[in-house]
C-alpha cells in the first residue's frame, strides 16, 4: 500500500461512490467501497455487492453473542487471572522470606516492585504497534508464554540484580496484556455491552487475588529442597507458559478470521457493531491518526487516570500482604486473608457493571460511586488504631472497589476512541499512565513505616481525590461535545429520510475514521 494513503486522512469524497450492499436486521443498506484498502478489515466480508443475507432475527443474534461469550470471555478471564497472580507473586515471596534469602536492603524490594513496570513502560508503544501489525491472538499467546518463562527463572536467581533484570523482561512481555484484552473486547462487542464484558473478564482480577492466596497457602506447605518463594515463581510460571500455548491455539485474531464462526455468523458479528462507529481492525499505521491522538485532550485525561488509578494499586498489590501480616496474623493465615479481599473485589466489579448497564451506561457516575469505599477505607487505614485488627482489616477490604472504577475507565477509553491507529496510541498512553502509577506506588511505602505505611495510605487518598476531579472534567467535556455535534448534525441531516440516514451510518461505520472525523460518533460518559 502506498505510504501516502496510510499517513493522511481520507479525502472528503473517499466513500462517495462504488456502493456495496450490507445486511441489516430490518432492511438493506449500502456504503461505499472506494478506498477499501484503507478501510477496516471487516470490509472483506462484504466484498461482493450481489451477495445478500436473509434478515437477522434478534434470537439469532443473541445465540451468536452467547457463542462468542463462551469462547472469548473465558479465555480472557483466565488470562487476566494469571496476569494478576503473576504480579502478586513478589508479594507472597516477601512473606515467604525472599527479602531475607536475597539480603534485600533498604528500598530494593520497592525497586523490584517497580522495575517490572519499567519493562512494561519501555515496551508499551512497540507492543501496541506490533499488535496492530501482527495476528493479535498469536502475538498475545507468545507473550504469555514468555512472561511465564521469565517468571520461572525468577525462582532460580540468587541476587537482586538477576531478579531485577528478569522482572523488567517479564514486565515487557506483559505490556500487551491489558491493551490486547481491550482491543479484543472492542472487536466483538457493542459499546453498550463493553462495560459488562470487560467487567466479566476483569472479575478475574478478584479471582486472581483469591486464587493467588489459595496457591500461596498451598505452596507454603511444600517441604522440598527449595525455599517456598522459589516454588511460588516456578509453579505459577509453568502454568503461565501452558496458558500461552492455549491462547495461541484457541483465541481467534478477529471476527473476520474466526474459525469457530460460519461466514454468515462472521458477517452478523461484524454488522452488529456498526452502531459503534469504531470499526473492527485496520493493519495500516496512519500517521495522521497518531497526530490526532496527541492533539486530543482525552488522551491526556486517560493518561492521568491511568496514573492516579494505579498509584494505589502499585502499593496494595505489593504491600497488601505485609499490611495484613501487621494485623497480627501468621504467614500462612495472611495468605488466606487475601481470599475475602479478592472475593470482595470480584463482587464489587460485578455489581458496578450490572448497575451501570441497568441505568443506561452512566459510567462517570458509577466510577465516582465506586471510588467512595476506597477513600473511606484508606482514611480508615490511616486513622483507625493499630490494635483494632478487625476494623483495620475491614478498612483494607474497602480499598478493593477501585478495581470496579478502573473497569469503567477502561470501557470509557475503548468506547470513546475511533480509528484503529488512534485506538492503539490512546491504549498505549493509558497504559503508560498505568505503568507510571504502578512504578510510583511502592515508593510511598517506606520500610521504616512498616506495617502501617502512613505515607503509602496518604498516597491512596490523594490519588483517589484527584481521580474524582478528572472524571468530572471528562464528564463535562464529553457531554458538551455531544451537544455540539447534535446541533451540527441536525442541520446537515435535516433533509434526509430514514433510508439516507441509515446509509450515512453504514458509510462511516467501517471507514476506519477517527471519532473527530466521524460526525455520526457520539461520546459515552
Amino acid at each position: 500500500m502506498d505510504k501516502s494513503v496510510a499517513d493522511s486522512p481520507p479525502p472528503k469524497d473517499t466513500y462517495a461512490h462504488d456502493e456495496i450492499q450490507l445486511p441489516t436486521t430490518s432492511k438493506k443498506f449500502s456504503f461505499s467501497s472506494k478506498g477499501n484498502k484503507d478501510g477496516d478489515v471487516a470490509l472483506a466480508l462484504f466484498s461482493d455487492p450481489d451477495e445478500m443475507m436473509e434478515p437477522v432475527s434478534q434470537e439469532e443474534e443473541q445465540k451468536l453473542v452467547r457463542k462468542i461469550d463462551f469462547l472469548i470471555l473465558p479465555l480472557i478471564a483466565v488470562n487476566y487471572a494469571f496476569f494478576y497472580i503473576d504480579k502478586t507473586t513478589l508479594s507472597y515471596a516477601a512473606i515467604f522470606g525472599i527479602r531475607e534469602d536475597l539480603n534485600l536492603q533498604g528500598m530494593q524490594y520497592s525497586w523490584l516492585s517497580s522495575i517490572f513496570y519499567f519493562g512494561f513502560l519501555a515496551w508499551a508503544f512497540p507492543t501496541n504497534f506490533l499488535m496492530q501489525r501482527l495476528p493479535l491472538a498469536k502475538y498475545l499467546g507468545v507473550n504469555i508464554f514468555f512472561w511465564g518463562f521469565f517468571l520461572i527463572f525468577q525462582g532460580l536467581v540468587n541476587n537482586f540484580a538477576g531478579l531485577a533484570a528478569l522482572r523488567a523482561l517479564a514486565g515487557a512481555a506483559e505490556a500487551c496484556s491489558d491493551p490486547s484484552f481491550m482491543l479484543i473486547t472492542c472487536m466483538w462487542y457493542t459499546r453498550k455491552e463493553q462495560p459488562v464484558k470487560i467487567g466479566i473478564w476483569y472479575l478475574a482480577n478478584g479471582v486472581g487475588i483469591a486464587l493467588g492466596g489459595l496457591l500461596g497457602y498451598a505452596i507454603g506447605h511444600i517441604r522440598g529442597s527449595l525455599a517456598s518463594w522459589r516454588y511460588e515463581f516456578i509453579i505459577i510460571g509453568c502454568l503461565c507458559c501452558l496458558w500461552g500455548i492455549v491462547i495461541a491455539i484457541l483465541m481467534p485474531d478477529s471476527p473476520v478470521t474466526a474459525k469457530f464462526l460460519s461466514k454468515r455468523e462472521k458477517r452478523i458479528a461484524v454488522e452488529r457493531l456498526k452502531s459503534n462507529q469504531t470499526g473492527i481492525e485496520n493493519k495500516h499505521l496512519k500517521g495522521y491518526q497518531v497526530k490526532e491522538a496527541f492533539l486530543d485532550i482525552k488522551l491526556y485525561l486517560f493518561f492521568c487516570l491511568g496514573v492516579v488509578g494505579n498509584i494505589p494499586n502499585g502499593g496494595i498489590s505489593n504491600f497488601g500482604t505485609i499490611i495484613i501480616k501487621g494485623f497480627g496474623f501468621s504467614t500462612l493465615v495472611t495468605t488466606l486473608m487475601q481470599v475475602p479481599y479478592g472475593a470482595f473485589i470480584a463482587l464489587s466489579i460485578l455489581t458496578c457493571v450490572l448497575l451501570n448497564n441497568r441505568f443506561d451506561n452512566r459510567r462517570c457516575l458509577f466510577i465516582l460511586i465506586f471510588l467512595c469505599p476506597n477513600i473511606a477505607g484508606a482514611f480508615g487505614l490511616r486513622f483507625v488504631a493499630q490494635e483494632h485488627h478487625v476494623g483495620r482489616y475491614i478498612c483494607y477490604l474497602l480499598t478493593g472497589p477501585y478495581n470496579a472504577a478502573f473497569v469503567l475507565i477502561l470501557s470509557l477509553q475503548i468506547a470513546n476512541t475511533a480509528g484503529h491507529t488512534k485506538k492503539v496510541v490512546t491504549n498505549a498512553v493509558l497504559f503508560l499512565g498505568y505503568c507510571t502509577g504502578n512504578i510510583a506506588g511502592p515508593f510511598f511505602y517506606l520500610a521504616e513505616q512498616s506495617p502501617t505505611y502512613e505515607l503509602g495510605i496518604w498516597s491512596m487518598i490523594v490519588s483517589h481525590l484527584i481521580e474524582v476531579v478528572i472524571v468530572i472534567t471528562f464528564w463535562i467535556l464529553m457531554k458538551r461535545e455531544n451537544v455540539r455535534r447534535d446541533k451540527l448534525q441536525a442541520e446537515m441531516l435535516a433533509g434526509m429520510g430514514p433510508e439516507e440516514r441509515e446509509r450515512e451510518l453504514a458509510r462511516t461505520a467501517y471507514g476506519d475514521l477517527t471519532d473527530r472525523e466521524n460526525l455520526n460518533f457520539r461520546y459515552i460518559y
